[in-house]
């Protein structure tokens, strides 16, 4: 896959991502919105119907009492009279039909006493009306109507509408500025809200209060605070100009739990499928660019495997070429010379190959290394013995700072050898000067610990997360002055880990590095 394809598709995926998140954000604001508008409706509605409650029980209430009043036998103060005659003639039968409609208003001046409202009195008017129609017969010889009617129809009925609506008016003009604590109680408010509320499905607690022309009044609940975002509030008790003094406030102290409360399975569901896109996005954005820095890398490593191979063969050639040459094949001495150095590149391939083999056997697990008891100094002197050589070629130094006073390790000589020889070729390799190389040795509780220092080329902070991977060098282009492959230090990492060890680097670009190895000491 190209580079420019591969940002390309990045680019795209990651933009579909930032899309889809943001229209999860979109619709779960949509929704929070959508039942804010909910709720303030259901509220309004809940609280509309709890002022209309309120109007009724009172009005219900005095009305009752006047009732029972006229009841007792009280005699009206006043009465009044209103009467609507009709007279129509029927040819067709000779008949006259006259209908009379008459009106009784009775006027009832009710003392404060009775009523409890707090005035001196209050005058009601009782409605009630007759209605009746006659027929006479027009059979008489002058022409005038029989005394006595061919037959009547009466009807009696109290007008409790119009009653009902006199009384009304009366009543509002007589209590829109009396005192709100006398007219409603605090528990009958808080009953009928919370009746209404939870008939409505606005399950969350409330407080309420009663203001009057904005100021705070006996009514209220004992927590209740006027705030604007979450209070809401109807006119209480309107006068006959639909105007009013008084105000029925309900504030909701956890309105916005109960509004996220009602979307959080949404929102949870929202989240984890967006967190599932996340992660896949991100696992197959961290899968592509694995797959390109394992392509990269597996490119080095057979260049660089590449390289190594065409020196040793080009010298097995050329000592081949040489011993048959008929001058040379007589001369012992220079035969063996040129078989030595072919058995010593065939060996030296051998290794690389081996190295190869060893880290698929340890992936495995089938690479059996048997432990005994060793003193890890004795390892170290041991390896130092196969590398001192070069050092002392490059005019350079290995010391040795072994404090530690126990060292005696479970290990495999062989394999925990190879270790500490593939820490110090590698510290070798990295230093273009004379290589300068400090092994020192410590005790640490149960432990003992071995660091090998160098100050060679040092690695960047990146190259140090990745250093003990298989097959991963320094990219470095086609460039093969450092010999190797990047299986040493990934095959020093598995071992120790099968030594029950720990291995960590310290390292800074061009002051070198401090590979520690931490292991497990035995009485």
């Amino acid at each position: 896959m190209g580079k420019k394809l591969f940002i390309m598709l990045i680019v795209l995926m990651s933009l579909s991502l930032i899309g889809i998140i943001f229209v999860q954000v979109y619709f779960i604001n949509k929704s929070l919105q959508n039942e804010k508008s909910q709720f303030t409706l259901n509220v309004k509605r809940s609280l509309s119907f709890v002022s209309k409650d309120l109007e009724e029980q009172e009005f219900n209430a005095y009305a009752l009492r006047l009732q029972d009043l006229i009841a007792r036998g009280a005699v009206a103060d006043s009465t009044a009279i209103k009467e609507l005659r009709i007279q129509s003639q029927d040819e067709a039968t000779n008949e006259t039909i006259v209908y009379r409609n008459g009106i009784l208003e009775e006027s009832y001046k009710v003392p404060s006493l009775f009523l409890d409202i707090g005035l001196d009195s209050v005058n009601i008017s009782r409605i009630s009306s007759q209605r009746e129609t006659s027929t006479y017969d027009n059979t008489s010889i002058d022409g005038n109507l029989k005394i006595r009617a061919e037959k009547t129809i009466r009807e009696l009925s109290a007008l409790p509408e119009t009653t009902k609506k006199l009384f009304e008016i009366n009543y509002r003009d007589r209590f829109k500025n009396y005192p709100i604590y006398k007219r409603v109680s605090v528990d009958n408010v808080n009953d009928l809200l919370n009746k209404q509320l939870r008939g409505d499905g606005i399950d969350t607690d409330f407080e309420f209060a009663i203001y009057d022309k904005d100021l705070a009044t006996k009514v209220q609940s004992n927590n209740f605070e006027l705030v604007p975002e979450s209070t809401y509030g109807v006119p209480l008790f309107l006068d006959n100009n639909n105007e009013s003094n008084f105000k029925l406030y309900v504030n909701f102290p956890e309105r916005n739990k109960y509004l996220f409360r009602n979307i959080l399975g949404m929102t949870i569901l929202s989240i984890v499928f967006t967190a599932i896109i996340i992660f896949a996005f991100g696992s197959a954005i961290h899968q592509l660019i694995q797959q390109r820095q394992i392509s990269q890398i597996k490119t080095d490593f057979i260049n660089n495997m590449t390289h190594e191979f065409k020196t040793p063969i080009a010298t097995i050639n050329l000592a081949l070429d040489s011993i048959k040459n008929p001058k040379i094949i007589n001369d012992q001495e220079k035969v063996m010379r040129y078989l030595k150095m072919i058995k010593d590149e065939n060996k030296r391939m051998h290794a690389q190959v081996e190295n190869v083999l060893r880290i698929s056997k340890l992936e495995k697990n089938e690479l059996n290394i048997s432990k005994d008891r060793v003193k890890l100094h004795d390892l170290i002197e041991d390896a130092i013995t196969h590398v001192e050589l070069i050092v002392e070629d490059r005019k350079g130094y290995i010391k040795t700072h072994l404090d530690a006073e126990k060292s005696s390790v479970l290990a495999n000589e062989t394999h925990f050898t190879n270790v500490i020889v593939n820490i110090l070729d590698n510290a070798i390799k990295y230093s273009d000067n004379a290589p300068k190389i400090d092994v020192y040795t410590e005790n640490a509780g149960t432990n003992i610990l071995l660091k090998i220092s160098d100050q060679g080329n040092g690695m960047s902070k990146q190259v140090q997360k990745k250093v003990f991977e298989k097959f991963y060098r320094e990219h470095t282009g086609n460039v093969h002055n450092i010999k190797g492959h990047g299986l040493g230090l990934a095959y020093v990492k598995r071992m120790v880990e099968d030594h029950q060890g720990h291995i960590s680097v310290e390292s800074e670009k061009g002051k070198g590095s401090t590979f520690t190895i931490k292991l497990p000491l035995i009485s």
